[in-house]
C-alpha cells in the first residue's frame, strides 16, 4: 500500500519563505513609512510652490499694484493663441480696489537654441510691460544664458516696453532690423525671447476686455 501525504517543509525551505514574509513586510511598511511622509509633507510642499510663485509674480507685477490673490484669481488659456503651442498658458491677473491693474502671462518660446524657453511676461492694464522673467530654459551656459536676470541686465530692458513701443515691425533683435540686442554668438536665444513677449503683447491688445471677466479657475479657447 502506497501512503499519500502532505510533505513537510525542510529547514531551507522554511527559512526562505521565512525571509520572503519579512521582505513583504518590511515593503509594506516602508511603502506605508512613504505614503504617511508624503501626505504629512503635501501642506507644506503646496505652500512652498505658491511661495515661489508669487516671487515670481512680483517680479513682474509690483506688489503694490495688486490687493487681490493672483494665483487663485487665473485663468488657463490656449497657448496656441499666443506662440503657437499646444499647451495651456497661465494667465495671472492683478486687481486693485476692484479695478482691473494688469496680468501676468506664462508664455513658452518653442524655438529657442536648445529647446523651449518658459517666460512670465507681466502688462499693465494699458498694455505696458511691467517686467519679464525667464521661468525655465535649456540655453547654452555663457551664451545663451544670459536671459537670465542673475547673469545680464538684458530681460530687464523690456520693462516698459509695449506693442506699439516699439512698433510691431521692430518687435526684433537689432541683426533682422529690429530694436533689441542679440548676444554675440547666440542669437537664436534672444530671438526667440523678443518674439514670445511682443506675441503676449498683441494676444492682450486684442483680448484685453474679455481677459479680465472670465471665470477664474477656468481653461479657455481665445482665438
Amino acid at each position: 500500500m502506497v501512503r499519500v501525504g502532505v510533505m513537510k517543509p525542510d529547514f531551507r525551505t522554511r527559512a526562505v519563505l521565512g525571509a520572503g514574509g519579512l521582505l513583504a513586510i518590511s515593503a509594506l511598511l516602508a511603502t506605508g513609512i512613504l505614503w504617511l511622509t508624503n501626505w504629512h509633507a503635501k501642506p507644506y510642499i503646496v505652500e512652498n510652490e505658491r511661495i515661489a510663485l508669487l516671487r515670481s509674480l512680483n517680479a513682474v507685477i509690483s506688489r503694490d499694484r495688486y490687493d487681490n490673490d493672483p494665483v487663485t484669481d487665473s485663468i488657463g488659456v490656449d497657448a496656441s493663441a499666443i506662440t503657437a503651442n499646444q499647451i495651456t498658458s497661465r494667465i495671472y491677473r492683478a486687481r486693485k480696489s476692484g479695478q482691473n491693474a494688469g496680468v501676468a502671462i506664462t508664455a513658452v518660446a518653442p524655438d529657442g537654441y536648445s529647446g523651449s524657453i518658459v517666460l512670465l511676461v507681466g502688462i499693465d492694464y494699458p498694455g505696458t510691460l511691467t517686467g519679464v522673467r525667464i521661468l525655465s530654459h535649456h540655453e547654452t551656459p555663457g551664451l545663451g544664458d544670459a536671459i537670465e536676470e542673475d547673469r545680464s541686465d538684458w530681460i530687464t530692458k523690456f520693462t516698459g516696453r509695449s506693442r506699439h513701443n516699439p512698433e510691431d515691425a521692430r518687435w526684433k533683435v537689432k541683426k533682422d532690423g529690429g530694436d533689441f540686442m542679440q548676444f554675440t554668438g547666440a542669437t537664436i536665444t534672444p530671438r526667440a525671447v523678443v518674439k514670445a513677449i511682443h506675441a503676449c503683447l498683441v494676444f492682450y491688445d486684442q483680448h484685453r476686455g474679455e481677459l479680465y471677466d472670465l471665470k477664474a479657475g477656468n481653461s479657455y479657447k481665445i482665438r
